[in-house]
Parts: C-alpha cells; structure tokens; sequence
C-alpha cells in the first residue's frame, strides 16, 4: 500500500514498514477542558502521519509492577488521536483497540499495542484510540458544569471517525470489532448499551471486563468531585477554576484523592463511568445480544492488584460478570488464560495476555509477569491467540464452540 492516503478528514502521509503501512497520531476531535469533543476540520495539503500523537495526561501507571514501564511518551491535554496500521487492499475487517489503565494511564500509542504485526498476520486494519483519562475524562460535579463521561464521548467520537475514513486505508466500515481490556473492556460494554454504540461497530472483543465496578451514580460522582474540590483549595462554587488549574497541580490533586479513597481489595478508580448521560446504572441493561462477543478472563487477575486476595475476589470483579454478559448473548465465545511463566508470584494475572494479542513480544521484554518465559512458548501462545482473534474478526467466530464451552489457554 502508498503511504500517502487520502481520506475525507484530508491527505495523510505515513510510514511502511514492509507490509505493513503505519499512520500514526491522526485527530479524530478537540476538546477544551471539561467539553464534549468536536470534530476536526478537515485539513488542507498532506498531513505527516509518522509519528504517534501524545498520551492523555496521566500519572504512572499502578500495574507497572506487573507490566514493566510503558513507553516515555509526551503528554499533553490535546491528545484526542488515532492510529491505523493497514496491510493495503479493500474491503477489510477493522478492528478498533481501546486500552486498559484503569480510566487513569495508559495510551494507544504504547509500543505494547502496536499493530503492525497483527494487521500483517490478520489481514485486517488495527486502529488504536487514545482518550481522555482521570479527572480530565471522567470528572462529574453536575450536568450544568460538563457532560458526564467524557472519556465515553471520545470514544464514540473515534469510532465516527473510523467510520467516515476507515475505506481510504482499506478497512470496510460495516465489519469493524470494537475491543478493549480492563477500563477499555468496561467502555466497550458501556458502548454496547449506547444508541450510538452499535451503530459504530458489529461485535466486540472483551479482556478482562471488570463487570464488578459499577458506574458511580451521579450523586456518589459529584461528591467524589467535590473531594477533588477540596484537596485543591477550592470551594464548590469555585468550580469553574478547575478549568484553569494546572495539569501538574491536577493530577498531584488526583493522586492525593487516589490515595484516600483507597481501600482493601478494590479496583475501583476515583474517577470512572457514571450513570449518566444515556449510561445505566447496570451496564448489561439495553445491551443488543445480537451483537457477536469474544469474552474472557485471566485464571489470576487480581494478582496484579493485591498478591494476598482472596480466591473469590477475580470471579466478583471479573469473572461473574463476563459470564453473565456472555449468557446474554445469542453468540458469545468465552475464554480463560491460565498461563504463566513456572514460579512466577503474579500467575496468570491481568494483563498478562496483551503480549500475545499484538505479538510485539520485544515490547514487553522488562515485564515482570512474563520473567522466566521460554520464548518458545510465548511464540507459541502468540500463534494460538492471534489465530483465534483473527478468526473472530474475519468471521464472528474463534476456533472453539459457543458458551457455555470455555477456552483455556495454558
């Protein structure tokens, strides 16, 4: 394929590495602070899609104990951009990733989810999002001061993008599989309950869905809002100044809020989904089950979070949930990884197949949970995976029966 595009958002040049043509940081909207996004004009002359747009404003991320230190990438609040990978040709399948990090880190810029590899070996369009996060994403202290969810309407908006643009890389708009692990698995499932939602794409791939985190309800919102408010000196009728507050002086406010909301044994982050807005209160309610769903777990996902949790406490905040989710649907294929590298303290925890998904093993070389690996078998587990999930996505199935059956990988 030319790495010159053009696509009704404009002329875009990228980068071909192979097989494969890269084009990275393109803006699908703009936000000022605490808007709804809006689209971006379409821009004149050739636009250099070379290089990844920044990641949304974020603190460290709180699994890099598990997961190794992410890529050292810029941050900025303008950060509402794609990237697409494309092997060329017309008429693909496309699938849309939506990273994990708990509503508060995380980019799909990463060099984790690099989808050359995947769109090369799939043949299919990889097209990773960035959103905005935190309190910047998913701040509520009342409809009149912004809209709720902020974070959700940037996803919906990438996926209108997508759906205008996506037939200039080759991809094929009506055969897109929306997917996301962890904070990017739970907004695709809030997405699916959306009016907006389904429209946007035709199955969906679910990685570690925490079904047990419940969106906030506008009230429990506002006050964690509030507390927010008051760590940084501001009074409720002060709250137009968040505005104006410095990004550094922000996220050291969430950071503090993280800190005091924290308690034994919970995942929940201080600023995530609110039932507001068009989002229920219980997410499977309004869900189609229509839509085709590749749903699964890891056998040790809290083991990422807290070494000494309870045995029961991955099914509750994510296992139960999963299962429910795949019972509503009328096709749904359901999966648990169980491997990990022989003695290792994490097991088979969160996070631990993302390698395996995009194959870009080199990538996640100072992960602790893959230390000890045979590189055999991660090669191994990379052909399992990306087989089943390209399986998926060309035909709505892997290579495994229906639910009830589970898929163990190990």
């Amino acid at each position: 394929m030319t790495d010159l595009v053009r696509a009704p958002a404009g002329a875009l040049r990228g980068v071909s590495t192979g097989a494969v043509t890269a084009f990275l940081g393109m803006p699908y909207g703009s936000a000022a602070r605490f808007a709804a996004p809006r689209p971006v004009p379409a821009w004149e002359g050739v636009r250099d899609a070379g290089r990844p747009g920044p990641a949304a404003p974020q603190p460290p991320s709180r699994l890099e104990r598990v997961m190794g230190p992410g890529s050292d990438l810029a941050q900025a609040e303008d950060c509402l951009s794609v990237n697409i990978w494309t092997p060329g040709g017309a008429g693909l399948p496309v699938l849309v990733w939506l990273h994990g990090g708990g509503f508060l880190s995380g980019s799909g810029a990463e060099a984790w989810y690099d989808g050359a590899l995947l769109a090369e070996r799939g043949r299919m369009v990889v097209v990773t999002v960035n959103y905005r996060l935190g309190a910047l994403g998913y701040l509520y202290l009342s409809p009149r001061f912004a809209p709720a969810n902020l974070g959700l309407l940037d996803q919906i908006a990438a996926l209108g993008w997508v759906r205008d643009n996506i037939a200039a890389f080759g991809g094929d708009p009506e055969r897109v599989t929306l997917a996301g692990q962890s904070a990017g698995a739970l907004s695709a499932f809030a997405l699916l309950g959306r009016p907006t939602g389904p429209g946007l794409f035709q199955q969906v791939i679910l990685h570690s869905t925490p079904t047990g985190v419940a969106p906030y309800s506008p009230r429990e919102a506002a006050s964690i809002g509030r507390r927010l408010l008051d760590i940084l000196g501001l009074h409720p009728d002060e709250a137009e100044h968040l505005r104006t507050v410095p990004v550094p002086r922000l996220l050291a406010a969430q950071q503090e809020l993280a800190r005091r909301m924290a308690a034994p044994h919970t995942v929940t982050p201080p600023f995530q989904l609110v039932a507001d807005g068009g989002l229920p209160a219980e997410l499977l309610a309004g869900v189609p089950a229509s839509i085709p769903m590749l749903i699964g777990t890891t056998r040790d996902e809290v083991w990422a979070f807290f070494p000494d949790a309870p045995a029961d406490l991955t099914a509750r905040v994510f296992g139960d949930g999963s299962r429910q989710l795949a019972q509503h649907a009328r096709s749904a294929f359901a999966f648990q990884f169980d491997w990990a590298p022989p003695g290792s303290p994490f097991g088979a925890c969160h996070c631990i197949e993302l390698p395996f998904v995009f194959g870009n093993l080199d990538a996640w070389h100072a992960a602790p949970m893959l230390a000890g690996a045979d590189p055999a078998e991660l090669q191994r587990l990379v052909k399992q995976i990306q087989r089943a999930w390209t399986s998926f996505v060309h035909t709505g199935t892997p290579d495994w029966p229906s639910f009830p059956h589970l898929r163990h990988f190990s």
